[in-house]
């Protein structure tokens, strides 16, 4: 599927939570400031010129709280869209919003308009962490949102943060609890950075808060990871989109450009090592996975294949890719 994704920056939000810097987040592909409307358009015919033949599209309003927007502005873009979902070359549309945004009479305004997947901003399903990061809204407003949506037909996705103030091991695992309870089709996972401009920041630098260090990002990353997808729900996001505007306004936090495939290089190395203890010295183990998983699999730098070859006690690794393979799937042969 291609997504056509179109920002909004702020706008639509009545808050400014504790981590927020939107236009940082948004990047250059944030939306300029002139007339929305003709900026919407124009990003759609820019990438409707990278859409090959028989594949899906999808429009996307990232970056603000869409359904907060003042209901002519939300009207105006939606009305936009409408002659390429009526031609087809436009399959759907998805929006980001907050939980307290979103209430019947909203939802079944953005349904007649083509909205079919909304992504709700929770950050945290812990009360406690969502009032330290002065969000303003509570863990009922978000379990409603996802009630609402899911009860339509529509698909429903979560956006949590890994790391926000107040928030421990204990309270973010048994967020994920709550969170696989309510059972949204897919879930986007980020650390909590500091960006310049955020009431986060002011209290890093008085040393009332440190976030946490990016190893221990990527465990919590993980560990959530592995609980989402047993329950069957997808994690189709793991770390902030990086982007030249983020790292200008980047000072501190547990940031990577490729976060995500720190998250599964983990992954493919926890996977691994106990098929090559088991075997036991002396004894070599073929394993074969997909070639699309090789770059997670063999680590930054071939770190995972290095570590996985320096274990005591442990049979030799030879790794083969499969073109037959699907991404996870992993066969070994001992020999």
């Amino acid at each position: 599927m291609l997504v056509i994704p179109f920002f909004i920056q702020h706008q639509g939000c009545p808050h400014r939570c504790l981590f927020c810097n939107q236009w940082a987040i948004a990047g250059e592909g944030a939306a300029g400031g002139g007339d929305p409307v003709d900026d919407l358009r124009r990003t759609i015919v820019t990438w409707l010129g990278y859409r090959r033949a028989g594949v899906a599209v999808e429009l996307a309003f990232f970056g603000g709280s869409f359904s907060c927007l003042e209901e002519p502005l939300q009207q105006r873009l939606l009305a936009a869209v409408q002659p390429y979902l009526h031609e087809g070359t436009i399959e759907s549309v998805r929006i980001s919003t907050r939980p307290d945004c979103l209430d019947r009479e909203r939802f079944d305004f953005l349904r007649a308009y083509g909205v079919r997947t909304v992504e709700i901003g929770a950050q945290s399903l812990q009360d406690p962490v969502l009032r330290q990061a002065r969000r303003g809204h509570t863990v009922a407003d978000v379990e409603a949102a996802v009630a609402l949506v899911s009860g339509s037909g529509c698909r429903i996705g979560l956006q949590l943060m890994i790391g926000l103030p107040g928030e421990t091991t204990g309270s973010f695992l048994r967020g994920i609890e709550r969170v696989i309870a309510l059972r949204p089709h897919f879930v986007r996972l980020y650390p909590t950075l500091v960006l310049r401009g955020t009431g986060l920041a002011e209290l890093y630098r008085q040393g009332w808060w440190q976030p946490l260090s990016l190893s221990r990002a990527v465990i919590l990353a993980g560990r959530a990871r592995s609980r989402l997808l047993a329950a069957g729900i997808g994690v189709v996001r793991l770390g902030l989109q990086p982007s030249v505007d983020l790292e200008c306004h980047l000072e501190a936090g547990p940031h990577h450009p490729a976060f995500g495939e720190l998250v599964l290089s983990r992954e493919w190395y926890r996977r691994i090592r106990p098929l090559l203890r088991a075997a036991g010295p002396g004894r070599r183990v073929e394993i074969t996975i997909s070639p699309r998983d090789r770059s997670a699999c063999v680590g930054p730098r071939q770190g995972n294949l290095q570590r996985l070859r320096a274990l005591p006690s442990a049979a030799t690794l030879t790794l083969r890719t499969d073109t037959g393979l699907d991404r996870g799937q992993i066969h070994h042969v001992i020999r």
